[in-house]
């Protein structure tokens, strides 16, 4: 029984960390207690939102006494030194997705978060959301034979949202390798529970003026002969929220708008793209509360012996020689997907349960996203000869 609530301060106020400052006021067991981020606007805007402080860098909101434990939502080059500062002050850290842009970093924010005795969680992804995470329970149940393929496409609009220069270099963290794919590969990781054996991938860039990897096409092998295939584009053509009823990714209602943020885009260059990064997607643009719908990440169809198995709105849909079975998702009192990063966290500290997406877990994704990476630039197939640390939960 938990008997005490866990303090956050999100490090990072744009896009990522305003959605998890949404989220955190939907968990019991955790409470908002500070921010830190550079931008002075958004620190004033966060302190008159929440009525907490909002400070000027990570050193002064580390020193926070009612800080337990610090989400990094931090642009990604500085994931590896914030995660390393905030074992050295003692606080358990959540850290987005990608974990750290190079394997060795993540060996040393595991060993950091092991020396200091803190928690280190690495979310959010998609691998989170409830209805994955059933699926993942179907098909470790065996009800459904023997698990087989599991397939992944999204169309979205991604590379044309208003972006900051670094998240338009590939070397820095950019384009969907480090942003989108890390959210299928831990899908299908989430699912299959076994290891990567190979990797063969293609990515293209299509656009000069946004110049990193838009699109791309994987196919994982796994340990067992069971195979994910993953297709992904941002170009701002296709939605494939279209088979989802227009529901958007984050469970709410959207309207059909193809190309609507090519078009915006054109009316921003330099620096009005960067502000419209931070008035439209930062802090403050994220609602409390529950969407109507479940979270998803484009469409995804799990094959077994006895069974196709596909993420729905609001279910999970199994289909069987007798027919459609439509198996309910387990309500939440949180947001769900993120507020699941939040659980795990406070699960962990407050209920000893153990951690699933811990940094030996988040490593192996930032693995398996740079296996794709060399495979599309070496043009061939790569095997990963490695195993990882931990067992597969």
């Amino acid at each position: 029984m938990r008997n005490s609530t866990v303090g956050l301060g999100v490090v990072g106020l744009g896009m990522a960390g305003g959605a998890m400052v949404a989220a955190v006021g939907t968990h019991p067991g955790v409470r908002l207690v500070a921010a830190a981020d550079p931008n002075q606007a958004l620190r004033a805007r966060f302190e008159a939102g929440e009525g907490l402080p909002a400070y000027a860098d990570l050193d002064t909101l580390l020193a926070d006494p009612a800080v337990d434990a610090v989400y990094l939502a931090s642009p990604h080059q500085f994931h590896h030194q914030q995660a390393l500062a905030a074992a050295r002050a003692g606080k358990h850290i959540v850290v987005e997705k990608p974990m750290a842009l190079a394997l060795d970093e993540c060996d040393q924010m595991i060993e950091a978060a092991d020396r200091a005795g803190v928690a280190l969680v690495v979310g959010h992804t998609h691998g989170f959301d409830p209805a994955v995470m059933l699926i993942r329970e179907l098909v470790a149940s065996g009800a459904y034979g023997t698990l087989s393929m599991i397939a992944q496409w999204n169309y979205t609009n991604f590379l044309y949202r208003p972006r900051r220069p670094e998240e338009l270099d590939t070397a820095r963290g950019g384009g969907i390798l480090y942003n989108q794919i890390p959210h299928q590969v831990e899908i299908a990781r989430t699912i299959a529970a076994r290891p990567v054996r190979s990797v063969r991938a293609t990515t293209a860039v299509l656009d000069p003026q946004r110049p990193t990897e838009g699109s791309c096409t994987a196919i994982l092998e796994f340990e067992d002969n069971v195979s994910a295939s993953m297709v992904y584009s941002g170009y701002d053509h296709y939605d494939t929220d279209e088979l989802h009823g227009w529901i958007a990714e984050g469970g709410g209602p959207k309207n059909p708008s193809h190309g609507s943020a090519r078009r915006a885009l054109r009316q921003q260059e330099g620096e009005a793209e960067r502000q419209a990064r931070t008035e439209n997607f930062g802090y403050g643009n994220w609602s409390a509360e529950l969407p109507p719908h479940q979270p998803h990440f484009g469409e995804l169809i799990v094959s077994c012996a006895k069974a196709d198995i596909r993420c729905g709105a609001d279910d999970v849909v199994v289909y069987t020689e007798a027919g459609v079975e439509r198996v309910p998702i387990p309500a939440r009192p949180w947001r769900p997907g993120r507020g699941d990063v939040l659980e795990e966290l406070a699960g962990y500290l407050t209920d000893s349960r153990p951690l699933v997406h811990d940094g030996h877990f988040g490593r192996e994704t930032l693995r398996v996203c740079l296996a794709i990476k060399q495979s599309a630039a070496e043009h061939r197939g790569l095997e990963l000869i490695e195993r990882e640390a931990d067992s597969y939960v």
